[in-house]
């Protein structure tokens, strides 16, 4: 159980709470929308192509498969933050598809 201080923690029970999750490489979804953050520490997640792209940038992760009023990919979550909080959400990890 993660420490009751700990402020990534943020709410994100009501909508993470046993999703199940793939680790993928990030694809920008459209030209409007080239990136996103983790769920938990805001780190962004960029395509590795993308020319905007910072050095810090994640280029893989957890992503939630569709659920609920979600779509696939809708919300991504860091290596870090996923082994962090992988037991307190209960997340079902998904095999990639091949």
């Amino acid at each position: 159980m993660p420490d009751s201080d700990e402020w990534r923690l943020q709410g994100q029970e009501s909508y993470l709470k046993g999703v199940s999750l793939r680790y993928k490489r990030y694809v920008m979804r459209d030209e409007k929308w080239d990136h996103d953050h983790c769920s938990f520490c805001w780190a962004k997640f960029m395509d590795e192509q993308n020319v905007n792209a910072l050095p810090d940038c994640l280029y893989e992760g957890y992503a939630t498969l569709a659920c609920d009023q979600f779509a696939d990919d809708y919300f991504w979550i860091c290596a870090t933050c996923f082994e962090d909080f992988r037991e307190h959400f209960n997340w079902k990890l998904v095999p990639n598809e091949t």
